[in-house]
């Protein structure tokens, strides 16, 4: 490929990525291959002519698309997220075209110095410390970005065992560092991230694992009593991992008990936040930082919320020098006329090249703001709000563990098979994706809002096939969608009819008719009911299965009007003595917020009713009926997928955006 061709096919490379973003809700989240499917699809060796680069981008498309894993999904729920974003990827593509190695700065001084003013920028949008940061000549601390929060817990690790050592060598002038070694001993909590455990048997010392609390926690007390019992076995306790948001449940240890204990016994305390630190821009979630100052290293990943696609981890130490007599060293031919002058990133890291990473933190920094960063972040938080509203709701359902932040646990009531059976059904169909997690022996699972491209809508579509499976294997096991709970059902109250004398403020639809009251006999009709006593109810927590189809409703907002009008030869007020409104089940929630000092309701004829009452609750009305804002996207309907109803059943049932007219039921 020359240059030439080059700038054609680059080009069409951006827009292929662009639609494939933007379509991102085309591609079923989880594929339906099996292990050694791309073997069977490619040669088993390489080529030995050149190839066309369409050939080569064919075979894309055909062969590896099919078994991706789509990660920008807005109905990604696994892990935690790995974003990003347009800016990041113009920031990774400028960097692999000049493809610079920022090991010091004689390699690359704008790549050097651009990291420690990101890194900066960061720590200061973060709310940590001054002496995390390094805009002063005489400081000790600063920023670098690592590759992950995995190598950034094992830096640390090995930072502090060399502060160990080199103790206990003054103090042991007769014994070598390997038998030293030996005496060394960590602490984590039994909810730290598994990289943790790595980090120890790669530094050769032994972990202690601190049992956790109800809520998933480390505490100070515990951590403590551990430290003694060690001690007076003849170790050294020398680095403490706490974890600001646990992969499990997104628990926060507590650093406010952990660091005196860490502080008055010379640990180095690590803290790993790789998932809720990007949170803690946001002011009103950084009272999890508390005690913060008592900290000798933070690190978490922009990679997963902040919208800066991997690699990127960003890692703040209070002592650089720690990390300097760690990974120091200086051959001649790294050497360079301003060594000592300026920050020599080769000697914050394991590996010693490194890639130009603070570009595309840059660009994302500067192209959101601080403002779209916390309002993505926020967006997030609401979401998964919604999404657990929606499990408390169905009684089939627990949250084991409080929500925080982003992420739902969940699980089936019941024995752990359930919830296992539940998950892999939900995966094997491919149009969510969800891992799980286990709590003390209950088993969970993971739903984390993981995309900027997820709504509403896609939560609610979520929700209604998780719960379609649900009722599937719940039928399967014990024949009833509800398995063995019991579910207590709703009362259901009808709207009696009167004459104008006998009207009630309570009642939300007035007829100017006086009728008789019928007995309902259809189990599958709900009657329009009387408005409780300003009761307000969340449309999150509602069943999403809504039906109209015995009428059709036309909304005049000028007017402040809604109309129904019934789509068979029967009238909604058929001979005048029928009080009750055949309508379909569960409308009751069409009309809780209506308030009927503000609403009338005229007869137009025996063929409709007419509501009419003040805009703002003639939009709630339709609202309710579409589970949604007017301006909420519509995703593509998938026919083997079950979907929550935007409108009134399933999605085929619309109101029009433009007129807001019910266009009724597509058959």
């Amino acid at each position: 490929m020359d240059h030439k061709e080059f700038r054609v096919k680059a080009k069409e490379l951006v827009d292929y990525m662009a639609d494939y973003l933007e379509n991102i809700r085309d591609h079923k989240v989880y594929p339906g291959v099996q292990p050694g499917y791309l073997h069977k699809r490619l040669p088993d060796h390489a080529p030995e002519m050149p190839e066309k680069w369409d050939d080569i981008f064919k075979d894309v498309e055909d062969h590896i698309m099919p078994g991706i894993v789509h990660w920008q999904s807005p109905h990604m729920h696994a892990y935690f997220p790995a974003l990003t974003s347009y800016p990041s990827i113009m920031g990774e593509m400028l960097s692999s075209a000049m493809n610079v190695l920022c090991f010091t700065w004689a390699s690359s001084p704008a790549g050097t110095e651009l990291e420690t003013i990101a890194m900066n920028w960061l720590g200061k949008l973060l709310g940590l410390p001054e002496c995390f940061l390094n805009e002063k000549n005489d400081s000790q601390g600063g920023g670098v970005i690592q590759t992950t929060a995995s190598e950034a817990t094992l830096v640390s690790l090995l930072a502090a065992r060399t502060r160990a050592l080199m103790e206990l060598s003054a103090l042991n002038p007769d014994m070598q560092s390997s038998e030293l070694l030996g005496h060394l001993i960590a602490y984590c909590s039994d909810q730290a991230h598994s990289s943790v455990e790595k980090a120890g048997l790669i530094g050769l010392v032994r972990m202690r694992y601190i049992e956790s609390d109800e809520h998933q926690c480390m505490r100070g007390d515990k951590l403590e009593e551990a430290i003694i019992n060690d001690k007076a076995k003849g170790l050294v306790p020398f680095w403490v991992c706490a974890t600001l948001g646990t992969t499990g449940s997104v628990a926060f240890d507590d650093l406010r008990e952990i660091g005196p204990v860490c502080d008055q016994h010379s640990i180095w305390l690590h803290v790993d936040a790789a998932y809720a630190g990007s949170a803690f821009i946001c002011p009103e979630y950084r009272h999890w930082l508390d005690g913060i100052e008592l900290v000798d290293s933070f690190a978490f990943n922009p990679s997963k919320w902040l919208m800066v696609n991997f690699d990127c981890t960003g890692m703040w130490v209070r002592d650089s020098n720690a990390l300097h007599r760690t990974f120091n060293v200086n051959p001649i031919y790294l050497r360079h006329e301003n060594s000592g002058k300026a920050i020599d990133y080769m000697h914050w890291q394991i590996p010693l090249s490194r890639r130009f990473r603070a570009l595309k933190l840059w660009f994302v920094l500067r192209n959101y703001g601080v403002s779209g960063l916390q309002k993505h972040i926020r967006e997030s938080v609401r979401l998964a709000q919604k999404f657990e509203a929606l499990v408390l709701a169905d009684q089939r359902f627990e949250i084991p563990q409080p929500r925080n932040l982003g992420m739902v646990a969940f699980r089936l009531k019941g024995d752990n098979t359930l919830t296992e059976y539940l998950l892999k059904r939900l995966n094997a169909r491919g149009y969510l994706h969800a891992v799980p997690a286990c709590f003390k022996g209950v088993y969970v699972i993971r739903f984390t809002v993981t995309s900027q491209r997820t709504t509403n809508q896609d939560i609610l579509d979520d929700w209604t096939e998780i719960k379609t499976v649900a009722s599937e294997i719940l039928k399967e096991m014990f024949g009833s969608e509800n398995g063995n709970i019991v579910v207590s059902k709703k009362p259901r109250i009808s709207l009696k009819g009167s004459s104008p004398a006998d009207r009630s403020i309570s009642s939300p639809v007035v007829s100017s008719t006086t009728v008789k009251p019928v007995a309902c006999t259809d189990t599958n009709q709900l009657l329009v009911p009387m408005t409780p006593s300003r009761q307000f109810r969340s449309k999150s927590v509602d069943e999403t299965d809504l039906k109209l189809d015995d009428a059709v409703i036309s909304v005049d907002i000028k007017n402040n009007e809604i109309t129904l009008t019934p789509t068979d030869s029967k009238s909604i007020l058929d001979a005048r003595d029928v009080s009750e409104l055949k309508i379909g089940d569960r409308i009751s929630r069409a009309f809780d917020l209506m308030d009927t000092n503000n609403m009338e309701c005229k007869e137009a004829g025996e063929a409709k009713l007419t509501i009419k009452g003040p805009g703002s609750y003639i939009k709630q009305i339709i609202q309710q009926f579409s589970e949604g804002p007017f301006d909420a996207e519509d995703c593509k309907p998938d026919p083997g997928r079950a979907v929550a109803t935007q409108s009134l059943k399933q999605r085929a049932d619309a109101f029009c955006k433009k007129c807001l007219h019910y266009k009724g039921v597509n058959k």
